[in-house]
C-alpha cells in the first residue's frame, strides 16, 4: 500500500522556524519528483516547493523563496522543508505530494 506520511508541524510564532518531513511508505522515493503544496482555509491548494529526482533542482513559489529548503535523503526515503522565517500568511495544512499520491497534511500554525 503506498502512503505518504507527513510530520512536523505545530504552533509557532512569527519569524520562527519548523522542518516538515515525509515519509513514503510502499514504495521508493528515488524515482521521483516530490513537491509540498499547502492549503490555508478557504483557499485553494497551492504548490509551495518541488525537487527533481536526477539533479535535485528545486523550485520555490514567489511567496516562500529564499525562506524555506526543500531537501531529500534517498536513504532514509524521506523528504524535507525548512521553513525560516515563517509568517501568518503561512498558516496552512502542508500536503506532500508524489506523482498521483498526497499525504494526509499536517497543520502548521503561525501565530503570536
Amino acid at each position: 500500500q503506498v502512503q505518504l506520511v507527513e510530520s512536523g508541524g505545530g504552533l509557532v510564532q512569527p519569524g520562527g522556524s519548523l522542518r516538515l518531513s515525509c515519509s513514503a511508505i510502499g514504495f521508493t522515493l528515488d524515482w521521483y519528483a516530490i513537491g509540498w503544496f499547502r492549503q490555508a482555509p478557504e483557499k485553494e491548494r497551492e504548490g509551495v516547493a518541488c525537487i527533481t529526482n536526477i539533479d535535485r533542482t528545486t523550485y520555490y513559489a514567489d511567496s516562500v523563496k529564499g525562506r524555506f529548503t526543500i531537501s531529500r535523503d534517498n536513504g532514509k526515503n524521506t523528504v524535507y522543508l525548512l521553513m525560516n522565517n515563517l509568517k501568518p500568511e503561512d498558516t496552512a495544512v502542508y500536503y506532500c505530494n508524489v506523482g498521483p499520491w498526497f499525504g494526509r497534511g499536517t497543520q502548521v500554525t503561525v501565530s503570536s
